[in-house]
């Protein structure tokens, strides 16, 4: 029997096992996450139930589990302080009318089909940027774990540390460390039955409670229960440019993070995912995670695999995790008012942990300079500027990188044939040789071998202007399968300067398609149809008679 959205019953055990082991490990993240972005624990459970529930619903990932992640809470900590600084009592109302704004734009990002596009991003950015998101998680929760408030940025905590050091909380700091030592060293047997954060919250707040109850540490207060009350959205004139970048900005990382952890998916579950379908249901979760104050979120890697490896293969096990997180809320939150944020800060250390590349990083001094530096300046970016300036840069000079290399590689595709380079130019039967050769450099040929881009249009317009004087100018276009505007606007030139100097212009071999935008373009319109052929030999021996 199959549901909408390609929900079947056929694995019901396996998924709504699936489901309550990804609650089981979201439980100490969200209410991790929640904490560290400055929103509270409770907006990290919501946000973990809508986004986790309605992108599972509506996704396009049947194994995916979302909810809250590392890079997520990242962004949504520096636009609640963003927020919160400008204005007290309105600023978390905007924080979260941010959230529901970047949930629209996944959703326009989906309708419009951009899914494909979001995750073409250069390796050595998104290394950068995951990277740099982990040690800024690890980073914030220095002064935590020391026993002191969080600090609202990187530089902040950095200057704080060795104040932090000098005055350190000892039960803050024992159980911080008890925790690490849990999350980093539990038995592998332990952890398949109990995830070990869930293990590391439990012990790790029952030491507090039993040994150090008077202890002077931090602790998560009260969390309300029930069910979460509907926030209007807050729209300020004067904030708007603020709140559309910041949203741009959520909803950018939101699909990247998704996206990935989809690719994850899929390679466990044998699958394919729809990306587009899959932003669709991630901007509907984040959108109500915005309406009800939900941290945003997106595809969690964690959870997703904890929930394959546990039976899932339908949206039902995320469903099913959103499920028991909204029971969990409904009537356990007074069992978590006194986890201490110590304790949490030692989860969201071993978070960040995990999310540096490590793997690259290994192999960083194997990489090509430019790789090295791209990966390093990305990673400056994202900790010490901002996600979005860190991503625009990476992706833009990357790009320039590509489009020079690609610039070479089209240039060393093109050749200029006079007749004394008839023989070794490698490409012409002997009787073109021998016309070439006649020729006596009056004709010049001019042979392109693949795809043309913008990025060879100078190099191959001072090509010809480098080239003898000649009579006739052939474009020979046999082998381009595709051409952009830049490159016809550029033979344009190239005519208009031969027919100008009283030279003939022939083009041989022109696809299809090569043709059609030659046409758009009107380029074609300065030539006569006598002069386009479609076999070299023809076209040469038809330029030889003209200069005889």
């Amino acid at each position: 029997m199959a549901l909408v959205n390609g929900i079947h019953f056929r694995n019901l055990r396996g998924d709504l096992f699936g489901g309550v082991t990804a609650a089981v490990v979201a439980l100490p993240l969200a209410l991790a996450f929640g904490v560290s972005s400055g929103a509270g624990p409770i907006a990290g459970i919501y946000g973990a139930i809508f986004v986790g529930f309605f992108a599972a619903l509506f996704g396009g990932t049947p194994t995916q589990v979302s909810g809250p992640t590392g890079p997520m809470t990242v962004v949504m900590a520096a636009v609640f302080t963003q927020f919160s600084a400008i204005d007290p009592v309105q600023g978390p109302m905007l924080a979260f009318t941010v959230v529901l704004m970047g949930g629209f734009l996944q959703m326009l990002f989906g309708l419009f089909r951009l899914g494909n596009y979001i995750t073409l991003m250069p390796f050595p950015v998104i290394s950068g940027f995951m990277t740099g998101i982990g040690l800024i998680i690890i980073a914030l929760q220095l002064a935590p774990l020391l026993g002191h408030e969080s600090m609202p940025s990187v530089l902040a905590s950095i200057q704080a540390l060795p104040h932090n050091l000098a005055t350190f909380e000892p039960t803050a700091l024992g159980l911080a460390l008890l925790t690490l030592l849990i999350v980093f060293f539990c038995p592998k047997a332990l952890a398949r039955m109990i995830p070990a954060p869930l293990i590391a919250l439990v012990v790790g707040t029952l030491g507090y409670l039993w040994l150090f109850p008077q202890a002077p540490i931090a602790i998560i207060g009260e969390i309300p229960s029930g069910l979460p009350q509907w926030h209007w959205p807050q729209i300020e004139p004067d904030l708007l440019q603020e709140v559309i970048l910041a949203a741009v900005m959520l909803a950018a990382l939101g699909s990247i993070d998704s996206l990935l952890t989809s690719l994850v998916a899929d390679n466990l579950s044998k699958t394919q995912h729809d990306s587009d379908r899959e932003l669709i249901g991630q901007g509907i979760g984040n959108m109500l995670a915005g309406l009800f104050g939900g941290l945003p979120g997106a595809g969690a890697t964690m959870r997703t695999v904890v929930n394959i490896r546990a039976g899932g293969q339908t949206p039902i096990s995320g469903a099913t995790h959103a499920l028991i997180l909204l029971l969990i809320v409904l009537g356990a939150g007074p069992l978590a008012e006194h986890i201490p944020h110590a304790v949490l800060a030692g989860i969201l250390i071993k978070v960040g942990i995990d999310i540096i590349d490590w793997d690259f990083l290994r192999r960083l001094h194997r990489a090509p300079p430019v790789v090295v530096v791209l990966m390093l300046l990305v990673l400056g970016l994202t900790v010490f500027v901002d996600l979005v300036t860190a991503v625009l840069v990476g992706v833009f000079l990357a790009n320039v990188i590509t489009i020079k290399r690609l610039s070479d590689i089209q240039l060393d595709s093109i050749r200029v044939i006079s007749g004394a380079e008839a023989e070794t130019a490698g490409i012409l039967s002997a009787r073109e040789q021998e016309i070439m050769r006649q020729g006596g450099g009056r004709l010049l040929l001019y042979h392109i071998d693949g795809p043309v881009s913008y990025a060879a249009v100078k190099g191959m317009t001072k090509k010809l202007a480098d080239s003898q004087p000649y009579e006739v100018l052939l474009f020979d276009m046999t082998a381009v399968p595709m051409v952009d505007v830049s490159t016809t606007m550029a033979i344009e030139s190239m005519i208009v300067d031969a027919r100008q100097a009283q030279r003939e212009v022939y083009f041989i071999g022109m696809s299809p398609s090569v043709r059609h935008v030659f046409e758009r373009m009107q380029v074609l319109a300065r030539l006569p149809e006598s002069v386009l052929f479609e076999e070299r030999l023809e076209a040469l021996e038809d330029a030889y008679q003209r200069i005889s």
